[in-house]
């Protein structure tokens, strides 16, 4: 049992959609989310979303943004930076059956991928100014992420499934924005609302987990015991799928850092 208060933890951004994690010390927050999180996505020849469930190779590449554009690295390729000023041409793009438009045109960007991956995909940009909205509150924007713009998860939550597995887990393979220490397991679960410096933060639907949990950030490679999605099946499955963690929106602006407290409003 914990009895101490919960804190940040833990801060992380996906620049590009699937690509490697990079945790921060501090960010700014908004309901857009945390600044260059998932701007950018790569994505099939029709702009469907393309991710480490169909190429878990994905997770090796670094992407490392800034206000100019991009820089891609990986094992064994010469690194590569993509302005912004390449994403000429407005596309559409789809993510989960989502439709709108986004940014393509960075030939140079898709031949590096491509041959990277070894399948024809290309990179698309969100523009600086996304489209895109929740499907629940138009009022949020939303860049590539799946459907919210964060994610939560409590470290006591994590530690739970490692101890059911035998062996520690890295919370990287489940790809949160925020992490919550000093709860209990699974209370962010239970919660409606929180505060984190100057903003409060709505909870708004739990996570559904599939197959991109087995990918091994740090390899790359795809569990094929299919953990650790098979054990959270045992006893985190619901009718709408195995849960872990919490989609949150932001209900304004302030800035985090790790070590914060989280107050729990409701």
């Amino acid at each position: 049992m914990s009895d101490s208060s919960p804190v940040l933890s833990a801060l992380y951004r996906y620049p590009v959609k699937s690509m490697r994690g990079q945790r921060l010390d501090a960010s700014p927050v908004s309901p857009l989310g945390l600044p260059f999180d998932r701007m950018w996505m790569v994505a099939d020849p029709s702009g469907r979303f393309v991710t480490g469930r169909d190429y878990p190779e994905l997770v090796l590449i670094d992407a490392h943004p800034s206000a100019l554009g991009l820089t891609l690295s990986a094992p064994g390729r010469e690194a590569l930076f993509v302005p912004n000023s390449a994403f000429t041409e407005v596309c559409e793009a789809t993510v989960w059956g989502d439709r709108f438009a986004a940014w393509e045109g960075s030939a140079e960007a898709a031949d590096w991928i491509s041959a990277y991956i070894g399948a024809r995909l290309k990179l698309l940009w969100t523009g600086a100014k996304t489209v895109r909205r929740v499907k629940v509150d138009d009022s949020v924007p939303l860049s590539f992420a799946d459907g919210y713009p964060l994610l939560i998860i409590g470290q006591a939550s994590l530690d739970d499934l490692s101890a059911r597995l035998g062996h520690p887990l890295a919370m990287a393979r489940f790809r949160p924005n925020l992490v919550v220490s000093g709860a209990e397991p699974f209370a962010e679960d239970g919660w409606k609302r929180i505060r984190i410096g100057s903003a409060t933060f709505r909870i708004a639907k739990p996570c559904e987990r599939c197959v991109f949990t087995t990918v091994d950030p740090e390899t790359g490679y795809k569990a094929l015991n299919q953990e650790p999605l098979r054990t959270l099946a045992k006893y985190r499955k619901t009718p709408e799928g195995v849960i872990f963690g919490q989609n949150v929106i932001a209900e304004g602006s302030t800035e985090l850092q790790c070590g914060m407290p989280v107050e729990v409003l409701e």
